[in-house]
């Protein structure tokens, strides 16, 4: 587990993920040309679960089904 600290609408938070996801949401930032912030704070906006750590996975899974679906 990586933990990073973060800020996300004026308060600072900090998420733990694997190694791997850390990586996904830097491909999913790249590819969408936003800051990785951005993009957790737009996921913390939209997510459905109480757990910030389990909506960013929820994402990138998400993200990964799209691409797989596109191919």
């Amino acid at each position: 587990m990586e933990k990073r600290s973060l800020s996300i609408a004026g308060h600072r938070t900090s998420i733990a993920l694997e190694p791997e996801f850390w990586a996904a949401l830097d491909a999913m930032a790249k590819e969408a040309g936003q800051p990785l912030a951005a993009l957790i704070r737009s996921i913390d906006g939209s997510r459905a679960t109480t757990n910030l750590s389990s909506a960013v996975r929820l994402a990138v899974l998400a993200w990964y089904q799209g691409k797989v679906r596109q191919n």
